[in-house]
């Protein structure tokens, strides 16, 4: 194999890293031992050899190019992946050690993903653990994310999915909007409802309710004077509120159902079910924290539908 990166050139990666993330070539110079002038030449000379221009260069201060953003966030990738394989093969860590980041559904995010978080912190307490609760689709590289929580997952996106839980669907309502309008029995009885309705980030388009017709599941497209985007979170809200009928994940509202305050409708058409899974790139090294916290999770949650129908 043909040598690609001489120790000069790795040792300008490390410098122009450290003055990105410092944002100043005198700061990374303190840090580094150096002079500014020798941080500042080696990343000329690593600007040469890449022929593009890494930073915008000022009296007062630097800034990343478009380029050197991009090229920045690879690089620390990079380096990260070594120091952690050098830290793995010298034993130096034994136990998991520095930041997580990983990205989830708000609805997952806050009624499975977070309660979670502090018997892993108990076990791990040198794991720091950042959390993006969002419904929108993120990339690894660019988002610098290690992990996430998705419900979709392409077979050809090149990412390990690994199976969290089958959440299960049901249809609800507050007791007081279904004396008003009625019970439906079937789905033909929705038209006559207000159905809440849900907007996908990724596509801009009402979801579907996933219900189960003649034993098949099926997608019933539903109407209603209420839509919600970004947050399947409002959905559960405007149930509460009496705002119509809404399918929403069995786990988000189980205290409702338990309370009386939102009812189970269209009970024989229940038991649909939409999975969640945890998600990273397949090529990509994984460090032990990461390991730690995918395991953990994966673990706790034992593949499982959520309670309710058997």
């Amino acid at each position: 194999m043909a040598r690609e990166f001489g120790v000069t050139s790795l040792g300008s990666i490390e410098l122009f890293c450290l003055a990105a993330d410092l944002e100043s070539f005198t700061a990374a110079a303190r840090q580094a031992a150096l002079t500014p002038a020798a941080v500042s030449r080696a990343i000329g000379r690593l600007e040469e050899r890449l022929q593009v221009r890494l930073f915008v260069r000022t009296t007062r201060r630097i800034r990343l190019t478009d380029e050197g953003r991009a090229y920045h966030q690879q690089c620390k990738q990079a380096l990260g992946q070594l120091a952690e394989a050098e830290r793995q093969l010298s034993g130096h860590q034994a136990q998991p050690a520095g930041v997580v980041r990983i990205s989830a559904p708000t609805s997952f995010g806050h009624h499975r993903l977070l309660p979670l978080l502090p018997a892993f912190r108990a076990r791990h307490p040198q794991v720091a653990v950042d959390v993006q609760l969002s419904n929108r689709n993120i990339d690894f590289t660019a988002d610098g994310f290690d992990l996430a929580v998705r419900g979709r997952v392409q077979a050809d996106s090149g990412l390990i999915a690994r199976p969290l839980m089958d959440a299960e669907l049901v249809v609800v309502a507050t007791k007081a909007y279904l004396r008003q309008r009625g019970t439906p029995k079937s789905v033909e009885d929705l038209r006559q409802h207000d159905c809440i309705q849900f907007v996908l980030p990724r596509t801009g388009q009402h979801v579907p309710w996933r219900l189960r017709v003649d034993g098949d599941e099926s997608d019933v497209p539903t109407q209603g004077g209420i839509s919600v985007s970004e947050d399947i979170v409002g959905v559960a809200t405007l149930a509460r509120a009496g705002a119509g009928l809404a399918q929403i994940y069995r786990f988000m509202i189980e205290k409702d159902l338990d309370s009386g305050t939102l009812v189970e409708v269209l009970k024989p058409l229940g038991g649909a079910s939409r999975p969640f899974s945890l998600i990273y790139p397949a090529n990509r090294h994984m460090p032990l924290r990461v390991r730690a916290l995918a395991d953990f999770l994966v673990a706790s949650m034992k593949p499982r539908r959520s309670p309710g129908r058997a």
